[in-house]
């Protein structure tokens, strides 16, 4: 006599499983995917809610408080790298000599998806330049390999460090939150040229006001619209030294 063959589904009645256990997965698993869908929308809720302030929440802030900021990290690493000339502000405008000056650049605002690159109008980054010529390399190679350490030390995110060779530039970049601050360094060996550069927060500049706003079309600003510049104009670097002098 061939064995009895149980039909497919019926289950084994003894065993007191009715075929609920098969249904229970399929409920299971719909119940894991809208948890799972819940959580990627509150996530992606979280980043248009960072996105959508992240560019234009900003403070009100006089370029002179920004220029204090951005000239002392300058004055520190002048320090650390212990140079001993007293650099006036200004420059000599030949792009190879000293130099001590304030810029500023336009702040950038991704928009919701962070895709975007619009400015956002009233607000600068204010940083800071400066440039000694005729750096040898017995100031220069120790000077960077404290500096490095030093910020590294003070919480500065390193994000490149190189020690040129022969004929290669040493170059030290920094930043922190989110590169809402940085600090580079480069020194060209061939020319004897270092340069170093400090950038601060943006900041909405108090003397502006919405009803100075211009427009934006493809790209191109009109005459109302806010310029970083002016900022800048707006503050002249003390004398950087040994010691602040």
């Amino acid at each position: 006599m061939p064995d009895m063959i149980t039909p497919a589904g019926t289950g084994d009645l003894t065993s007191g499983d009715t075929g609920t256990g098969t249904a229970r997965g399929p409920v299971v698993g719909c119940l894991g995917c809208g948890g799972l869908v819940l959580v990627l929308v509150l996530a992606l809720v979280v980043v248009l809610a960072r996105n959508a302030g992240g560019g234009t929440d900003l403070p009100r802030v006089a370029p002179g408080d920004r220029a204090d900021r951005a000239f002392g990290y300058s004055q520190e690493a002048y320090d650390v790298m212990r140079f001993t000339r007293v650099l006036p502000p200004g420059t000599d405008g030949t792009g190879t000599g000293a130099r001590n000056v304030f810029g500023a650049e336009y702040c950038r605002d991704g928009g919701l998806l962070g895709m975007e690159d619009r400015t956002v109008d009233g607000a600068y980054r204010l940083y800071h330049e400066w440039a000694l010529d005729h750096v040898s390399a017995g100031t220069a190679v120790p000077g960077l390999r404290r500096l490095h350490r030093r910020l590294a030390d003070e919480g500065w995110k390193v994000t490149s460090y190189t020690e040129g060779g022969r004929g290669k530039d040493w170059t030290l970049y920094v930043q922190r939150d989110h590169r809402a601050e940085w600090m580079t360094f480069t020194w060209d060996p061939e020319r004897g040229y270092f340069t170093g550069g400090a950038g601060v927060p943006c900041a909405y500049d108090p003397a502006w006001t919405h009803s100075d706003s211009g427009t934006y079309d493809s790209g191109t600003y009109d005459s109302g619209t806010y310029d970083p510049d002016t900022a800048a104009q707006a503050v002249t670097p003390p004398v950087l030294g040994p010691g602040g002098r």
